[in-house]
């Protein structure tokens, strides 16, 4: 057996780290996640860089947070001169393979991986092939249409989950018949549980009348925080029914089960060969979901529904199995840790810290308990912004804290050991006036809004004239996944 492991790196799409058994959900079903669980490590405050998938995807593939990369919307393209830890494994000797989901903009759809398969579903380049959901259009977005056309049928993304899959399976197979002595690098990419939020009759079933609703749902009209209250009324949040709330709900705990069954055929296949053992395995994802705690649906806030991710990491034999580990760590994280197990160079730019100390000792007083997380937006996105608006939006995390700044508007504090669902906001008390100026200064830290503001719009502008020549030229894909119309649909009835 070789004496450096295999690396799997598994990154699902909008994943509360809640709805898991091994994270404390009590109704839904997700076996094999809750077995690597017991196998492993879990991070229980584990935080993205960006909730929302470009950039965190980028941050994790380099370890330095999106103002570092430049990276803040769904618009914008990772440098390929950026060292990525597909570059780093690959430097260590290891052939670094892609399959599925990365959400890469450009002509570089590999960023340091040798090989990719399946690819995502997007065109290359923006302003080409536009998605097409057919009877579910326009409910991948966060628009509100993603809650009124929820409920049981087919989504497209688990079509595209099960090819990533089944081509996982096919290279571990291949892999083990070479009998190779060589490791492998596998990074591993699924859609699900992104919304459109429509699960199979047989997913959606299994979780009818059973889901309780939002613990913290919070009116419309009871929101105070500015940004916030912009942020519903712009998604039509203001009035959510009691039905759709259910319904969606019920899809999106039926889409979790689908992903962990999917997960379930990787891990049985590398038991199946006897590569469980030396396989270091990361599960996380990109972001959370909301699924309607304070109101809110979909990701962009710094709320733990939103901005905590779920962090697994197994390896049995070097680790130990079966730990919860509460200290506070991010995504980039996961990236130096990887590169640590592999023996691989470590980035030069990355801020992430290799979690095997830590997970050796939880209570090494040496980790400093914090995590970063930015949100941007551009101008005239209409999903996410509005007009000319550039939203400037970070938060840290640093111990039992957290401030989320939004630039010219309150920043909101919040103590999680004792206000756990963020619902007390301490910003304005006197009493935790020096925090509050603590942790403004650490987000400030070579963050400076003015700057960024530039780069955006910079960006932007390129874009006038990127996306009309992708629309009158139609420039070549590469491992794109072509989805099929017909494979996003809602079933009638839905009432049995």
């Amino acid at each position: 057996m070789s004496k450096r492991p295999n690396i799997l790196f598994i990154e699902s799409d909008q994943h509360n780290p809640a709805v898991m058994g091994c994270g404390g959900d009590t109704v839904v079903s997700t076996p094999n996640l809750d077995a690597l669980a017991a196998r492993g490590v879990i991070l229980e405050n584990s935080y993205c860089a960006s909730p929302i998938c470009v950039p965190s995807r980028a941050s994790m593939l380099t370890g330095q947070y999106p103002y570092q990369n430049e990276v803040w919307t769904n618009s914008q393209y990772l440098h390929s001169a950026i060292p990525t830890f597909a570059h780093s494994l690959g430097a260590a000797g290891y052939r670094p393979v892609q399959i599925g989901r990365m959400h890469f903009n450009g002509p570089d759809q590999l960023h340091g991986f040798t090989e990719r398969f399946v690819g995502d579903h997007t065109s290359n380049h923006l302003g080409a092939d536009q998605v097409d959901h057919g009877a579910l259009h326009g409910t991948a977005g966060p628009s509100r249409i993603s809650l009124e056309l929820s409920g049981h049928g087919l989504n497209s993304y688990q079509v595209h989950d099960e090819k990533v899959a089944a081509s996982t399976v096919d290279f571990l197979n291949e892999y083990a018949k070479n009998n190779s002595d060589e490791p492998f690098a596998l990074a591993i990419g699924f859609m699900l549980p992104h919304q459109p939020f429509v699960a199979t009759k047989d997913d959606y079933d299994q979780y009818r009348g059973k889901v309780p609703p939002p613990k913290n749902p919070r009116k419309f009209e009871d929101e105070t925080h500015p940004y916030l209250k912009w942020w519903k009324s712009h998604t039509g949040l203001q009035c959510v029914t009691p039905e759709e709330v259910e319904r969606t709900r019920t899809a999106y705990y039926g889409l979790v089960t689908r992903l962990d069954t999917l997960l379930g055929d990787i891990f049985n296949t590398l038991k199946s060969h006897g590569l469980i053992e030396n396989t270091l395995i990361v599960y996380t994802a990109d972001h959370g979901e909301q699924i309607g705690e304070k109101g809110l649906w979909w990701k962009q806030t710094f709320y733990e529904d939103s901005a905590k991710v779920p962090a697994i990491i197994s390896w049995p034999a070097h680790i130990p199995q079966g730990e919860k580990i509460n200290r506070v760590t991010s995504q980039v994280d996961l990236n130096a840790t990887m590169l640590d197990a592999a023996q691989a160079p470590p980035l030069p730019s990355s801020n992430g810290r290799s979690l095997l100390p830590l997970v050796e000792n939880p209570y090494d007083e040496t980790w400093h308990d914090i995590a970063f997380s930015e949100y941007c937006t551009e101008p005239e996105d209409a999903a996410h912004s509005d007009g000319q608006k550039i939203w400037q939006n970070r938060m840290v995390r640093e111990g039992d804290w957290k401030l989320v700044y939004y630039h010219g508007m309150p920043s909101q504090l919040f103590n999680l050991k004792d206000d756990p669902d963020e619902l007390n906001d301490l910003v304005g008390n006197p009493d935790y006036a020096d925090t509050a100026e603590h942790l403004t200064a650490l987000v400030l830290d070579g963050w400076a809004p003015d700057w960024i503001d530039t780069q955006i719009r910079k960006q932007s502008a390129n874009l006038e004239v990127t996306i009309p020549w992708a629309k009158n030229t139609s420039p070549a894909n590469t491992v794109r996944w072509d989805l099929n119309p017909d494979w996003d649909y809602l079933d009638d009835p839905q009432n049995v």
